[in-house]
């Protein structure tokens, strides 16, 4: 009978050890993968708010669909074509996110267009970086060519891309710098 209740003590022990091991890898592991952001909209409209309100400019977000006025809005990231046409998304990129949200200049969408993309875990953030940049760079302009690009990592699951006017561009990054906690300029590049 001693044995019998030492040998449950120690499964007990051993159960409890173990549980409490496991709980401190998965807390690791969550963490190294987690966003402060709940989706690439909430992303965007942070950066929105940092804007003084001279600098702001008329917009409207979101797919054709489901367009919002004068704010960012949610991107149907199944709308394959369209992410390629209005945001400069290739469609080989598409299966690396997860979500997205974009805000485009309402005048002309080359005078600036902003993206926020959630990327889906072990996406390598420079290829993708890389892949957004030669596809802008390979474009076939309408309507005036932009001046720049810039793609910034918020905290190594959101990317935010954006082009346009050097002026626009110049106040979007330091918008997204300032009001993005841990935000770092991947690409910064001229359209040429």
């Amino acid at each position: 009978m001693k044995k019998m209740t030492v040998l449950l003590l120690a499964a007990a022990m051993i159960y409890a050890l173990s549980g409490c091991g496991g709980k401190q890898g998965g807390a690791a592991e969550q963490g190294s993968g987690e966003s402060k952001y709940g989706e690439a909209l909430e992303v965007l409209s942070e950066v929105v708010k940092a804007y003084d309100e001279n600098d702001l400019f008329s917009m409207y977000g979101g797919n054709q669909e489901n367009a919002v006025m004068d704010a960012p809005g949610k991107f149907d990231i199944g709308k394959t074509e369209e992410l390629d046409i209005s945001l400069g998304l290739p469609a080989d990129q598409v299966s690396n996110i997860e979500d997205a949200a974009s805000m485009v200049h309402m005048m002309n969408a080359n005078t600036f267009t902003g993206a926020a993309y959630r990327l889906k875990a072990g996406t390598d953030m420079d290829a993708f970086a890389e892949a957004v940049k030669a596809g802008l760079l390979a474009r076939q302009w309408i309507c005036g060519q932009p001046d720049t690009m810039v793609i910034i990592n918020v905290d190594g699951r959101y990317v935010l891309t954006a082009f346009g006017a050097a002026e626009l561009m110049e106040i979007f990054k330091n918008n997204a710098l300032a009001a993005l906690e841990g935000a770092q300029v991947i690409i910064e590049a001229p359209i040429v």
